[in-house]
């Protein structure tokens, strides 16, 4: 079967077969690859003018432009501002809260409730225990009934 569509001795047994000539445009292809040349250099040319543009546009003194913005230079914007800089206001923020958490002050005065230094409040701990609730006896209840005997811790400290 092959046999039967090989050609012989390279020659098309019909001379007028021949390619097809309508098939590609080369001069349209090439026409618009110059033409899409030119179109990208002509855009390369117009972005750089614009980038020198603007660069001699920020290059120009303001103050000369706005007289008035020579004066209001110094002013601070409206409150909230942005931080200048942030590590030393954690640094603040931490130093504030460790002098809280280190000094003996009141939490709140009209409730009589006071802070104590964690150390302090840690050995207190180790001295008196955690309050813990008592057992239940068999039947569910508690064994015994009040505030000290109940599981909560009533007392006050003592210096």
């Amino acid at each position: 079967m092959s046999a039967e569509h090989a050609p012989t001795g390279g020659q098309f047994d019909d001379p007028e077969t021949h390619h097809e000539e309508s098939d590609v445009n080369i001069r349209g292809i090439f026409g618009f690859a110059i033409a899409l040349t030119i179109v990208a250099l002509v855009m390369h040319v117009i972005v750089w003018l614009l980038f020198r543009y603007y660069a001699a546009r920020e290059a120009a003194p303001v103050a000369t432009e706005y007289p008035l913005g020579v004066e209001r230079q110094n002013d601070m914007p409206p409150m909230p501002r942005l931080q200048t800089n942030p590590r030393q206001d954690l640094r603040d923020m931490r130093a504030g809260e460790d002098a809280i958490l280190s000094t003996y002050g009141w939490a709140d005065r009209n409730a009589g409730a006071v802070r104590i230094p964690i150390a302090e409040a840690m050995k207190l701990t180790l001295e008196r225990g955690l309050p813990a609730r008592d057992q239940a006896a068999p039947g569910g209840a508690p064994t015994s009934s009040g505030d000290a005997s109940s599981g909560r811790y009533v007392g006050e400290i003592r210096r």
